[in-house]
């Protein structure tokens, strides 16, 4: 971290104090309990970070905070500050309530919903609404006013906005000004690193020629985050990218007796997708390795002479409703991936993000991505034959399969875009991660148990209370 964090400081949510997570791309500080929440809905939602135990960007960490000191949280909660609102007189959360239904529910009001946020006069063209608000986040974000972007972008702003006139986008005039926090904040919202103005130059070719080479580095940094956050996963270690290594990429011990026959299947089936959709895939996988790392963290960080209900766990992937109902279930299904399996498929990708680099041509022009996405499926469809484990809950219809956030599309092409050299793992050193990976999801496993055991005597305590009471 930048720096400690004060005592004054609250969560945004329920005011409890010293809060111990952040939500990145809301500028916010929040609590154990309604961080609880915030894993909930999704990081197409709240993208969380514990801000001790989560390995932190340091101009990341400083944007949050600067958001967070010049109140970020009134974007969010504009109409609960307003009095001439009608909705002023409704109660924010407090650090009393309950987290369910209490704190949840107001907690998706306020994210979700956006049921707190100032509302612009209805028009008859919202593209034009969008447009002029991408244009005044293209102004803004030469100075340093985050907060000013984050309600621009907060009301509908394109963080990658391609200005007709001036022939660039936001992030372009963020890194000719050195604005490196702007920058920051435009790519946690989509703004890509490798997009060309209307001469072929990237942001990062605008920081480099205006000296600012701190924000050059961290944006080549933020371009590679897919793969190399992946590589972390797997390694512990990410590629050196100021010498040109932009890819780390683990070698399976004799991969070719490794491999079982649904897995070479699956293997082929994403070298055939088309570059959109294996970037798909790639993002699904990359928010999978958020979700297990922040469960362990959450774990690691808990109380545990209190109960951690299982309304406080995320056992898979929440539904991202701008997605088909096949990725949202596939989606989930990685969950299911034990380490050795979810590995492996982190190494195919890593391998074939590669491949596609180099410019190697692919092996079918047919490309769907429910091939992939019903290999997973199947991978365990034996599995889930013969155990108890319930189906997976509602996932989103089809009725819109076009509909995509801007803030997804740009984040697709961020490790696809510059060359690469290779920086090998050797066997001993997987098998060591691999086998800390196993012991991991073990004690994971023994405090879910250990949680559930408490539960199991919360209960009979309370029945025993009943009784008394009744006697």
């Amino acid at each position: 971290m930048s720096k400690r964090l004060r005592s004054s400081e609250v969560c945004a949510d329920c005011s409890v104090p010293d809060p111990s997570w952040a939500s990145v791309n809301r500028g916010t500080f929040i609590c154990d309990e309604c961080c609880s929440v915030h894993r909930s809905l999704g990081r197409h939602i709240s993208q969380v970070r514990h801000l001790k135990h989560t390995p932190w960007p340091p101009t990341l960490l400083q944007m949050v905070e600067t958001l967070y000191n010049n109140g970020a949280n009134s974007i969010w909660e504009h109409s609960l500050l307003d009095p001439a609102s009608l909705m002023s007189g409704r109660r924010k959360a407090n650090p009393q309530d309950k987290v369910h239904p209490n704190k949840a529910e107001f907690i998706r009001a306020k994210y979700q919903m956006l049921a707190f946020v100032h509302r612009l006069p209805c028009r008859d063209d919202d593209s034009v609404t969008a447009k002029d608000l991408s244009k005044q986040l293209h102004s803004s974000v030469r100075t340093g006013n985050l907060e000013t972007c984050l309600r621009l972008l907060s009301l509908g702003a394109q963080a990658n906005f391609f200005h007709p006139e001036k022939g660039n986008t936001p992030l372009h005039v963020a890194s000719k000004a050195g604005q490196i926090l702007q920058a920051e904040l435009l790519a946690v919202y989509g703004a890509d690193p490798g997009t060309q103005d209307s001469s072929g130059k990237t942001p990062v070719d605008y920081a480099r020629q205006g000296g600012h080479h701190e924000l050059a580095e961290r944006l080549v940094e933020i371009q590679y985050e897919l793969t190399d956050r992946l590589a972390f996963y797997l390694c512990g270690r990410k590629p050196d990218h100021k010498n040109g290594q932009h890819f780390i990429i683990p070698q399976m011990a004799d991969s070719s007796l490794d491999l079982s026959e649904l897995a070479k299947a699956a293997k082929k089936k994403l070298q055939s997708l088309n570059n959109h959709l294996f970037e798909e895939l790639a993002m699904d996988v990359y928010d999978e390795v958020d979700r297990r790392e922040t469960d362990a963290v959450w774990l690691a960080t808990q109380n545990h002479s209190t109960l951690v209900t299982e309304t406080t766990v995320v056992p898979f992937l929440p539904v991202n409703p701008e997605y088909s109902s096949t990725r949202n279930q596939g989606r989930q299904k990685l969950a299911r991936f034990n380490a050795h399996e979810f590995a492996t498929l982190v190494i195919d990708i890593l391998s074939d993000a590669k491949r596609r680099q180099q410019g190697s041509p692919l092996s079918s022009s047919k490309d769907n991505v429910e091939l992939i996405l019903k290999t997973i499926n199947n991978q365990h469809s034996i599995e889930s034959q013969d155990n108890d484990q319930p189906d997976y809950d509602s996932v989103a219809s089809d009725e819109d399969p076009d509909l995509e956030a801007t803030a997804s599309k740009a984040h697709r092409q961020k490790s696809l875009d510059s060359d690469l050299s290779d920086g090998p793992v050797t066997v001993q050193e997987f098998m060591e991660v691999k086998n800390a990976l196993v012991a991991s999801e073990a004690k994971i496993q023994q405090l879910m148990k250990v949680n559930n055991n408490l539960s199991d005597e919360l209960r009979i305590m309370q029945k025993k209370l009943l009784g008394k009471d009744a006697n």
